[in-house]
């Protein structure tokens, strides 16, 4: 019998790494350069983790997390879309269909227009209904649940299997909906990781995962992944840096930063 989760009983997906905060007022001296040898490696990322802390506030996470596999049907609905947009077709989708047993057997047009205001709509449609018969199959049911039982490389290697699911949407159902100390690279964690040192500037946003996650203790992973993210919007900024305001300039060896 394959469990079904009623509108009632399937949990509402929550936004989970939080936008950027604005930097408090008088927080944003001007910075000077470093001319000593910086820290190791994983000291400076524990420093900057703790001062980005302080300068955008601490990282807190949702009172309510999404079951695992909702939180996995709207990582899915997020690729290559805003989040107002994947949200709005998340919720959709919802509305539409009773169950995600439902969404599975469900026309592929059906599904694809419930979620268009998502984008790529015939392009993820079957994508979803392909993972979820994955699930099914491999499980017996459709559910992730399970998930919050393994060793986290074997739920990872779990989630990674499914069609689709690389590793930054793997690691943001381990991080945001089963608490585990998985890093999710997007472009701003990649981009100040690359300017701060803690990747090479040829390695991948994939292969920048497991890399950050071992940067920081298990326990200061999701801090680690919002506080770059902030960071990312505020202040390092992709084509003008604000690097004078910047409150880790000092520990930065970025070589084209301004000062």
């Amino acid at each position: 019998m394959v469990a079904q989760q009623s509108d009632a009983t399937r949990p509402r997906r929550t936004r989970q790494s939080g936008g950027a905060q604005a930097a408090p007022a008088g927080a944003a001296p001007e910075r000077k350069a470093t001319t000593g040898p910086l820290p190791s490696l994983k000291r400076r990322a524990r420093q900057v983790n703790a001062i980005l802390s302080d300068y955008y506030g601490p990282p807190t996470r949702p009172n309510g997390r999404a079951d695992p596999l909702s939180e996995l049907i709207a990582v899915i609905l997020s690729q290559h879309t805003s989040d107002v947009n994947s949200e709005r077709a998340f919720d959709s989708l919802c509305a539409r269909f009773p169950s995600w047993e439902a969404v599975r057997t469900a026309p592929v047009a059906e599904v694809a227009e419930a979620i268009r205001s998502g984008g790529l709509a015939v392009v993820k449609a079957p994508r979803i209904q392909r993972v979820l018969t994955q699930i099914l199959e491999a499980r017996g049911e459709l559910s992730l649940d399970f998930l919050a039982d393994l060793p986290l490389e074997d739920a990872r290697a779990f989630l990674r299997a499914l069609d689709g699911v690389g590793p930054k949407s793997a690691a943001c159902v381990l991080l945001f909906s089963l608490g585990q100390p998985a890093m999710p690279v997007d472009t701003h964690v990649h981009r100040v990781a690359g300017r701060l040192g803690f990747i090479g500037p040829r390695t991948t946003a994939d292969a920048a995962h497991e890399q950050l996650e071992r940067m920081v203790p298990p326990a200061e992973v999701y801090a680690f992944h919002v506080n770059l993210i902030r960071h990312g919007r505020e202040t390092c900024k992709a084509q003008r840096p604000r690097c004078p305001r910047c409150p880790v300039n000092a520990l930065c060896p970025y070589p084209a930063k301004a000062v």
